[in-house]
């Protein structure tokens, strides 16, 4: 596995300043970038983007994440994100659709997620997941 679907919770920690934490994110995702790593679905994109209501800032970060291709999204991955859904719920995890569709995407593509959301650490116990381990 080599790509990685950077999360929104990624993204925005990334963009929100200069704290050490969040310089450290910025870094780990210029290193994705440079190696040609660093991947995106348009929902991902909607979520990053909808965090702006100034069109000024919307639209420096949409040109931004414009240099990134949204990987394919297809029918059969909202079917497999509810089956997903569907498994965790019965294991007693509750997840958001986006959580799953995700999840979706980066199983049929074997990406790995880059992702700070406990909630898909506790999804990676019951499904065929992997995640990025920032250095």
């Amino acid at each position: 596995m080599s790509g990685v679907i950077i999360d929104t919770c990624i993204w925005s920690l990334a963009f929100r300043g200069t704290a050490p934490r969040e310089a450290k994110v910025a870094h780990q995702i210029s290193v994705l970038i440079d190696e040609n790593r660093a991947k995106i679905i348009g929902l991902i994109r909607q979520e990053v983007l909808s965090g702006y209501s100034n069109y000024n800032d919307y639209a420096v970060l949409r040109d931004k994440l414009s240099y990134f291709p949204n990987e394919p999204t297809l029918d059969s991955d909202y079917e497999i994100a509810a089956e997903y859904s569907n498994l965790c719920r019965k294991k007693g995890i509750q997840g958001s659709h986006t959580d799953f569709l995700i999840c979706a995407v980066a199983i049929r593509l074997k990406l790995l997620i880059y992702t700070n959301d406990k909630d898909l650490r506790h999804y990676s116990k019951h499904l065929p997941l992997a995640l990025f381990a920032a250095n």
